[in-house]
């Protein structure tokens, strides 16, 4: 779904071959807060900003709200702290916000090949993780089994305006048949076959969604979305 002038914020498979499937860490130290990729809120006023401690700077790592220009801390943000985090380094924390500074977006490692995409609604000075449906499981009915061989997840936010917004997700799979395609219909497709007779499947799914109370947020609808699309994500 396209609206004119909609800010398009994406995460791509460049940002895990950006570091080549390798940790990327930062040495931070003391009182040192260092402002994401695109972590500038459009207004000026705010930022996220990653900061860890310990010997190998994951210990009470988390990226936080911070108010600007004076840089102060304001929370830390729920969803992403050590638990659940790959890298430490700040370019690999990326914010995509909306035009008027009440949305964000961060995209961030939770594994080698795993991007965790995480919404959150900037409500004064407090940011407040949203909830909603996962796309994988309003498609196929379950949810992603250790057995079906998941390579990839990406994903990409486009902020429209008033409540509403727009997700989309791409995963890759490679199973031994064409099992997760006929499972997913018009939202996936076998893309390659490997030298081991194993089939590469590819799933996309774009879904129009609202802003409800209370953080959360619902589908309006959802359509498949377009195979190769995601390729041109981080170049928009």
């Amino acid at each position: 779904m396209q609206l004119p002038r909609r800010a398009v914020l994406a995460i791509l498979a460049c940002l895990i071959a950006a570091s080549a499937g390798a940790t990327s860490v930062h040495d931070y130290e003391k009182g040192e807060y260092l402002v994401i990729r695109h972590g500038l809120a459009p207004n000026g006023q705010l930022s996220l900003a990653a900061h860890g401690d310990g010997e190998n700077n994951d210990d009470a790592f988390h990226v936080w709200l911070m108010a600007e220009p004076k840089h102060r801390k304001l929370m830390a943000l729920e969803g992403v702290s050590a638990e659940n985090n790959l890298d430490t380094d700040p370019d690999s924390y990326h914010a995509f916000w909306s035009k008027d500074s009440r949305h964000v977006g961060l995209a961030f490692r939770s594994g080698r090949h795993e991007v965790t995409f995480n919404l959150y609604t900037i409500d004064g000075r407090q940011a407040h993780l949203l909830q909603g449906p996962d796309l994988f499981r309003e498609v196929a009915g379950r949810d992603v089994g250790d057995d079906d061989g998941q390579r990839l997840v990406n994903g990409m936010v486009e902020w429209g305006s008033g409540n509403r917004f727009t997700l989309k997700e791409f995963r890759s799979f490679v199973e031994a048949d064409a099992g997760l395609a006929k499972l997913f219909g018009a939202y996936g497709r076998v893309t390659d076959k490997l030298d081991d007779g194993k089939l590469v499947t590819q799933f996309f799914v774009e879904a129009e969604c609202e802003l409800l109370p209370n953080h959360r947020y619902r589908i309006v609808s959802r359509k498949p979305g377009s195979p190769g699309d995601a390729d041109t994500w981080w170049q928009r």
